[in-house]
């Protein structure tokens, strides 16, 4: 009974430290959009956007985990904003992102780079047009 009791022991303390867990936090979408949804995943999906709009991005993501996720923001070539969040979630989740400009942004062509724990995931590529 004695071995048993230890054994059932070890069991629970390994699931509690997680040991034998597989999982961890797996980019699933990049989304970008002039809104957000109360869950922080975009609302309108758009790649076209007016100087004075404010840019959203979303990082979906599974599985459980905690991480770092950040997106470097390019115009021209150039970084303008590189926002970092330290995130822990247990379930599918959304992480969002914003690019504003109080004087509006410059016409042409922008780059945003999804980083997960420094390690590049994706780009994606939008205009800002006066249209």
């Amino acid at each position: 009974m004695t071995k048993l009791r230890c054994l059932a022991a070890t069991i629970a303390l390994a699931l509690m430290l997680g040991c034998g867990s597989n999982q961890s936090l797996v980019v699933t979408t990049i989304q970008l959009g002039r809104a957000l949804n109360s869950d922080s995943s975009v609302a309108g999906f758009t790649t076209t956007f007016r100087p004075d709009d404010t840019v959203y991005l979303s990082v979906l993501t599974n599985g459980a985990g905690s991480a770092t996720i950040s997106v470097r923001w390019l115009y021209g070539g150039r970084v303008i904003d590189e926002p970092k969040k330290q995130v822990s979630y247990k379930m599918a989740a959304a992480t969002d992102f914003r690019l504003q400009s109080p004087s509006g942004f410059p016409i042409g062509d922008y780059t945003a780079e999804v980083f997960l724990n420094g390690q590049s995931i994706a780009t994606r590529t939008f205009r800002v047009d006066t249209r």
